[in-house]
């Protein structure tokens, strides 16, 4: 049983019929999933991914060796951006089978301007936030290390670039990224409307396209995106494909043991090859030409090799978390769900609270005790955070509407 399984919940296009069938009208290649309770799986998942993304926004520490970038080839950043994918078709899928095109992209627009004020807060938090650090404490380091020395000498310019999404301080990239890809959704949920393996088909051209001919959004004042739309686009657009159907259509090739024992062997050889980073000798067990074909593992274009390993850890994930999972119910849990809940309040939250953290370590103690309070205070605040948005919204609709109709939920959607 896949994710998609439990959530859609009705017939996709394209599965077998009854024989005794009465003639109907062709069905669109998606179809309109049923209303229940949450995928808490995804809520666990995106809320890890949020507590990671922090923390390896942190110097280097003893806790930094819990995230997973350090035992393979891909990190939180895939598991964020391809739950974004999900929910959102789901949420947003479902509103332009009820309320058609227009509605639906209205929706989506919407929400596209909620993440782009959100982004436009964060950054003027942030460079206050840095400048005042910078300037308080008399070290220019700060504003070089944080990227907005280019803000500080041409602020004039530099704001108007900010405003565009093209200059960006360090850790301020998923952001835009994200804006980039939920304003692109109209056209994927409209092209998976009639044919969402050719739309995942186009997905993955247009990736191919990108490293074949190196298309890229350039950055102010230089340089390009630390995360190429062109190419994470096909790991969002997977995450839509997959709940439009693509996951239960894939759902006996999840389940066969083949698929298991690849991806287990894929995890190992992948945990090899990081080991081979931090132990250098062990690299000469590795057969050149695949260390010479294997690097650069790029980050920036999505690597077909860190998205193979997303795809291996997805795929033993599905098979033995199922969502009856009574771990899911667990008070110990809670903390990472809430977080996952309010997915944007709580990254912009976590990349506040970075900043503070690497200039306590900087400035006061740089120990292994301090980055260990440093990081677990960071997570007990954004829980904290979630909590009293969770509670808020709870006391807001004990007052407001009784029926509230998942497909305005933003918070299915990345958060909000």
């Amino acid at each position: 049983m896949t994710i998609a399984d439990q959530v859609t919940g009705s017939t996709i296009a394209g599965t077998a019929q009854p024989a005794a069938a009465k003639p109907r009208v062709a069905a669109p290649a998606i179809t309109l999933p049923a209303i229940g309770e949450r995928e808490l799986r995804l809520d666990l998942f995106r809320g890890l991914a949020l507590w990671l993304i922090f923390i390896d926004h942190l110097p280097p520490s003893l806790l930094t060796w819990f995230t997973i970038r350090n035992y393979g080839l891909s990190d939180a950043t895939e598991i964020f951006i391809f739950i974004s994918g999900y929910t959102a078709a789901f949420v947003y899928g479902r509103a332009m089978l009820e309320s058609g095109v227009l509605i639906a992209t209205a929706r989506i627009l919407r929400r596209v301007w909620q993440i782009y004020v959100a982004h436009v807060f964060l950054f003027t938090i942030f460079l206050a936030e840095i400048s005042y650090v910078a300037t308080r404490f008399e070290n220019p380091l700060y504003t070089e290390e944080m990227g907005i020395m280019d803000f500080l000498k041409q602020p004039d310019v530099t704001i108007v670039q900010a405003l565009l999404l093209r200059f960006r301080p360090v850790n301020m990239d998923v952001l835009p990224l994200y804006i980039v890809l939920m304003l692109a959704l109209p056209l994927i949920l409209w092209s998976m409307k009639w044919r969402p393996d050719v739309t995942l088909g186009l997905s993955v051209l247009l990736y191919a396209v990108t490293w074949e001919y190196d298309l890229y959004l350039s950055a102010y004042p230089n340089g390009f995106w630390a995360f190429n739309p062109f190419a994470w686009q096909l790991l969002f657009v997977f995450g839509a494909w997959c709940a439009l159907g693509g996951a239960r259509r894939m759902s006996r090739i999840l389940a066969s043991p083949v698929t298991m024992w690849i991806s287990i062997a894929y995890l190992v050889a992948a945990f090899y090859v990081t080991l081979t980073w931090y132990v250098p000798q062990l690299s000469q067990f590795m057969p050149k030409r695949i260390e010479q074909w294997m690097y650069p593992i790029d980050k920036t274009d999505l690597d077909v090799l860190r998205f193979a390993h997303f795809l291996a850890l997805a795929a033993l994930t599905v098979r033995f978390l199922p969502r009856t999972w009574p771990g899911l119910k667990s008070p110990w849990l809670r903390p990472l769900i809430l977080c996952g809940q309010h997915s944007l309040e709580i990254f912009c939250l976590g990349v506040f609270l970075a900043f503070a953290g690497h200039f306590i370590l900087a400035e006061v103690s740089g120990g292994a005790a301090m980055h260990a309070l440093i990081s677990l205070s960071g997570i007990l605040i954004m829980w904290g955070v979630a909590w009293i948005i969770s509670w808020y919204k709870r006391v807001a609709d004990k007052s407001g509407a009784k029926t509230k109709n998942a497909v305005g939920n933003a918070d299915l959607a990345g958060g909000g």
